[in-house]
């Protein structure tokens, strides 16, 4: 093949179907189809191609019968060129047709063709089963976008943002945007600082979330309010988080906890239908946050599986065996089956728990004939008919135990009960099991900070009766919060916000923020706050991890555009990168002398 081919351009050609659309009642039409060469298959006299668009893949074959020209002139043609073709449908030939196509039943014979633009070989298959790492995958990643299951995803995304839109607009909710370059404030995570070049030594912020904003518009009267929005957190990364993210963001005046939760969970409901085809429970189950920390370990728990937590800190207290013997909190997990486990598998789950700060998991075999543990014969009969009893423990059975500070041993255990349901296969395949999270705690202690800080964020209201409670007894407070849980992952949360100046004072003066930097940082909100504000609450939901769910996706990843790495990196721009001394000086910035580069001077 020639180094550079002459190329058409489209004249007076229009696309008559994408390539997906054809079906065996098209045959006979002509159409006219563009798109990509996927696969090319020589067989002589014939040459058979599928052609790709994001609507599918159609079979074209060149042949004598449709043009002796178009088949000499298309020998040159090879994976990913762009095409247009025009041709009649015909009826594959009997027993050819793929039944694993939605247009296997037919083919184009092409009777012309144009050739709109070449292509080098791709360092990866453009096809759903390839091996490429992601890394890869990433730095081309236009052309990673072109497989046709993450092609899928995102018109999948494109459908249920429709769906939201076109729900939130029928109970009269405005679409209002919000500013990207705001102020910074302590809102949890840390912000993405923007300098500013016209006021010197001063910064923007990039939004965490339109809270402020959100609440502001309740403020000004906008009743109900919603924004498809960007927001921005630099924190570390994992497989469903990543600096910069979507947020369908709701705002409603007037409103207590169940019109709000009511709304977003019909919501959820309708999405998932019109999207997807998904038929969510009728009625979401509610869960206490005590209930599933208890049960579960953990304040998203996921409820397809029926492998819970089980406290047996009053069975070993002052057992033989020192570990449980004093610890704050004792739970253990029991596996039905789970004894067939061999010690490696043991050890891998070791050092699987300690990721969430374990020192090692304890665990017990049940035997016919003996309890299999390093620690068994530290157990007296009686504690072992305790633990029989506490956990319905059967021969065959295996009992994982962590023992310590009680958000350690929830936390471990809660993330190893995950790790078990996939090991044994416990978790239903294509399943869905929302459930909505109530009752959380108002505040936390940090004890790194020596303070109590917001579980939610500080303008959350407690719950009725309750503001005296944040001062004389923080750790007890209740919120008027809610997140919903779908499949083990939070993807909404949203409260109840107070709205007198009092209340907001006295929660900042909880959390340590005095009168003047409560002025400095929230100035704007509690002026708003004197001017009549009404009562409000809202939601926000993490768009791109409901898409990853709804999906079946591994990664957040695979259902935004361009995303980063886990090391916030975006292989495709190779951003971020350095600027010009000029950009910075405009900008009144200087950069420190990193350590590598003195050690390189």
């Amino acid at each position: 093949m020639s180094e550079t081919l002459a190329l058409d351009i489209l004249g007076d050609w229009r696309r008559s179907h994408d390539c997906g659309a054809l079906r065996a009642t098209d045959v006979g039409s002509d159409v006219c189809l563009m798109g990509w060469a996927q696969f090319r298959r020589d067989h002589g006299g014939l040459i058979f191609i599928d052609l790709r668009d994001r609507g599918g893949l159609t079979q074209v074959v060149f042949c004598p019968e449709g043009s002796e020209s178009a088949l000499e002139r298309a020998h040159v043609l090879r994976t990913e060129f762009v095409l247009a073709v025009k041709g009649r449908v015909r009826a594959r030939p009997e027993g050819m047709a793929n039944p694993n196509m939605p247009t296997g039943a037919v083919e184009v014979e092409v009777a012309e063709f144009k050739l709109l633009n070449t292509a080098i070989t791709p360092p990866f298959p453009i096809e759903d089963r390839i091996d490429a790492s992601e890394l890869l995958r990433l730095k081309y990643r236009y052309l990673d976008l072109r497989r046709p299951k993450l092609a899928a995803n995102f018109m999948l995304r494109h459908r249920a943002v429709q769906s939201i839109r076109r729900y939130l607009d029928e109970l009269g909710f405005l679409e209002v945007e919000t500013p990207v370059l705001t102020k910074s404030t302590p809102e949890g995570a840390r912000d993405f600082l923007v300098p500013s070049r016209v006021n010197n030594g001063s910064f923007y912020a990039l939004p965490q979330s339109p809270q402020l904003f959100k609440q502001l518009l309740m403020m000004s009267g906008f009743d109900r309010y919603y924004q498809v929005v960007k927001c921005f957190r630099d924190e570390d990364l994992r497989a469903d988080r990543q600096p910069e993210f979507t947020q369908v963001d709701i705002e409603m005046s007037f409103v207590d906890e169940e019109q709000v939760m009511g709304m977003a969970e019909t919501m959820v409901k309708t999405m998932f239908r019109e999207a997807a085809g998904v038929t969510l429970p009728a009625v979401f189950p509610r869960m206490p946050f005590a209930e599933a920390i208890r049960d579960y370990g953990l304040d998203k728990p996921d409820i397809r599986f029926d492998l819970k937590l089980v406290d047996v800190t009053s069975i070993v207290r002052g057992s033989g065996f020192q570990v449980f013997a004093k610890a704050e909190l004792v739970k253990g997990i029991r596996v039905p089956g789970g004894g067939a486990l061999s010690r490696k598998e043991i050890d891998d789950l070791t050092e699987f728990v300690k990721i969430y700060g374990a020192k090692g998991l304890a665990w017990i075999k049940i035997k016919e004939d003996e309890w299999q543990s390093p620690f068994a014969k530290f157990l007296s009969d009686e504690e072992r008919q305790g633990l029989t009893d506490a956990f319905g423990l059967e021969i065959g059975d295996i009992v994982f135990f962590q023992a310590g500070a009680s958000d350690m041993v929830n936390n471990a255990l809660g993330y190893l009960r995950l790790q078990l349901g996939e090991r044994f296969k416990l978790i239903p395949e294509d399943s869905f099991a929302p459930v909505w999270i109530t009752d959380f705690p108002l505040l936390e202690y940090d004890a790194e900070a020596k303070r109590w800080v917001a579980r939610h964020h500080p303008f959350t209201s407690p719950q009725p009766g309750q503001m005296g409670t944040i001062e004389s007894a923080p750790g007890e407070a209740l919120a008027r919060a809610y997140d919903l849980v779908l499949n083990g992952s939070e993807i909404g949360g949203g409260s109840i916000r107070i709205h007198d100046r009092e209340s907001q004072r006295a929660m900042f003066a909880v959390l340590g923020i005095g009168a003047e930097e409560a002025e400095d940082k929230f100035g704007f909100l509690l002026r708003a706050l004197e001017y009549g504000a009404p009562p409000h609450g809202g939601i926000a939901f993490g768009l791109d991890r409901l898409i990853m769910i709804l999906a079946g996706a591994k990664s957040i990843r695979d259902v935004i555009a361009f995303p980063k790495t886990q090391k916030a990196l975006c292989l495709l721009t190779e951003a971020p990168g350095e600027v010009s001394n000029n950009q910075l000086r405009e900008l009144g910035i200087k950069l420190r002398t990193r350590e590598k580069d003195k050690e390189q001077s």
